[in-house]
């Protein structure tokens, strides 16, 4: 058998793409609140944009989202019914600290987390707590102005410290930052950063970047003395680029690209800035402001294992001209590889190739944590999901994950799909992307029931865990 006896099969989720409630019980705006469907979302999303209220012109999705806040039981039952072994979900900062800054946690935020800890134990299910995915408090925006501002490090103690401590006990596995790298792509959904006229935006990145990476370190410290049991992973948006030809100008830019990503886990996993990125501020005039103690604090406080997204790999060509403008990341169409309806790459053996390169870099246990295929699907007159498309997906890309292990070698700890169950779409604000086993009755503007029902990849995905990954069919 390929996977070890105990592999953590399961699924995950964001609050602010699946809870809704955006108001309730004290909890306080986020930026992620603020990012509408349409066509102004990506200059929101990446800080070019402002947004800091809502407004009569646009609909936001994660307003009331498909309600998870309120139907949480009703969802982990379902997963339960999977087999899930773990569900991975996060924290909504803005729960536990309404404005980010409190010396006090809200009780109502941090009692509902805990009765969602519950309700896996209750079906055995292990959770994985993301504590910040994306979920940015507005108040430190307004005041602070995002993670440019050293004095989020502290507030972000503050809220690893409330949570250690209050689920000391019944939470093993723990990831600091969804994404990390994302915050280059789309700073504001990112990392909480608006960019004011004149502003030098690799500079400020690079000074966020820092504390976010601080923070991050911080967070294994207080963890670890709170709880030496605490398990603490990096998480990472991965997918390797590939050059464009084998022009070897194409191949450094390949180069270059991947290193911008690893960049993040090459400090969280190894403890200190590695000397092409020193090198690389230096010659920029970009080198963010470090304190004394901060070297020594990221060195001490390395992750105990490292985790990553991984939906699709990226063609990288020297030539800028030939970029797809309309992606959120830089890339060039592979001739070689089909595309999903949002025009993503599919690449099941580049997802082996990402397996390995992450491993052959840090030699760290491997935790697959979103993987997954954002498809428009159609229920028949009986409201059934056919969904043949996802499971071929999965199949392919878990087949290679497989590889990993049986051939490779790679040391993985588990495997969670992303959107188990269908639910906003970071990127975009859908809800018409769907990636779930479960179909939820919602369109793009909120209409629907919120119903849930179960789609043909279900009962696949239950087989899959049942047999340790062995039945694939």
């Amino acid at each position: 058998m390929a996977f070890r006896k105990d592999f953590l099969w399961g699924g995950a989720t964001a609050a602010n793409q699946c809870e809704g409630a955006f108001d309730e019980n004290g909890k306080g705006l986020a930026n992620v609140d603020l990012c509408p469907v349409g066509d102004d979302r990506q200059a929101i999303i990446t800080g070019q944009k402002k947004m800091f209220d809502f407004d009569k012109e646009h609909f936001y999705p994660a307003k009331n989202s498909i309600d998870m806040y309120h139907r949480y039981k009703e969802d982990i039952a379902l997963f339960a019914e999977m087999g899930f072994k773990v569900y991975r979900f996060s924290i909504a900062w803005t729960r536990i600290f309404p404005n980010g800054d409190e010396s006090k946690p809200n009780e109502a935020g941090l009692k509902f987390y805990e009765n969602l800890i519950d309700e896996c134990h209750k079906y055995n299910i292990e959770p994985l707590i993301t504590i910040t995915h994306f979920d940015f408090p507005m108040h430190l925006v307004h005041e602070y102005g995002g993670w440019r501002n050293r004095k989020i490090v502290d507030f972000y103690q503050n809220l690893v410290t409330a949570i250690f401590t209050r689920f000391k006990g019944k939470v093993k596995y723990y990831l600091t930052f969804n994404e990390i790298n994302v915050i280059l792509a789309a700073s504001f959904m990112g990392a909480g950063l608006y960019f004011e006229e004149g502003e030098d935006i690799n500079k400020v990145r690079a000074q966020a970047i820092h504390h976010e990476l601080l923070a991050s370190a911080y967070a294994t410290k207080i963890a670890h003395e709170i709880d030496p049991e605490i398990k603490i992973g990096c998480m990472l948006a991965a997918g390797t680029y590939y050059p464009a030809t084998c022009k070897p100008e194409d191949v450094f830019a390949a180069q270059k690209y991947n290193r911008d990503n690893y960049f993040f886990v090459d400090v969280q996993s190894r403890g200190y800035y590695p000397s092409y990125k020193l090198k690389e501020y230096e010659l920029s005039g970009i080198m963010p402001e470090m304190h004394e103690e901060d070297e020594k604090i990221l060195r001490e406080n390395t992750v105990d294992f490292i985790s990553f997204s991984y939906y699709t790999t990226r063609t990288i060509s020297s030539d800028a001209s030939n970029f797809d403008e309309s992606n959120l990341v830089d890339t060039v169409d592979n001739p070689y590889l089909g595309k999903t309806e949002w025009g993503w790459q599919i690449d099941p053996l580049g997802f082996r190739t990402t397996i390995n390169e992450i491993w052959d870099r840090y030699q760290k246990p491997l935790f697959v944590v979103e993987n997954g295929l954002g498809a428009k699907d159609t229920p028949n007159e009986n409201g059934y999901v056919e969904d043949d498309y996802r499971i071929a997906y999965l199949r392919d890309h878990i087949k290679n994950m497989k590889d990993t292990v049986e051939v490779d070698g790679v040391d993985l700890l588990g495997y969670t799909t992303w959107g188990p169950i269908d639910l906003v779409s970071a990127g975009t604000g859908e809800m018409s992307k769907r990636y779930g086993f479960i179909y939820v009755d919602r369109d793009d503007y909120g209409n629907g029931s919120l119903d849930r029902s179960k789609k043909k990849s279900f009962d696949w995905y239950k087989k899959v865990i049942a047999s340790n990954g062995e039945d694939l069919d």
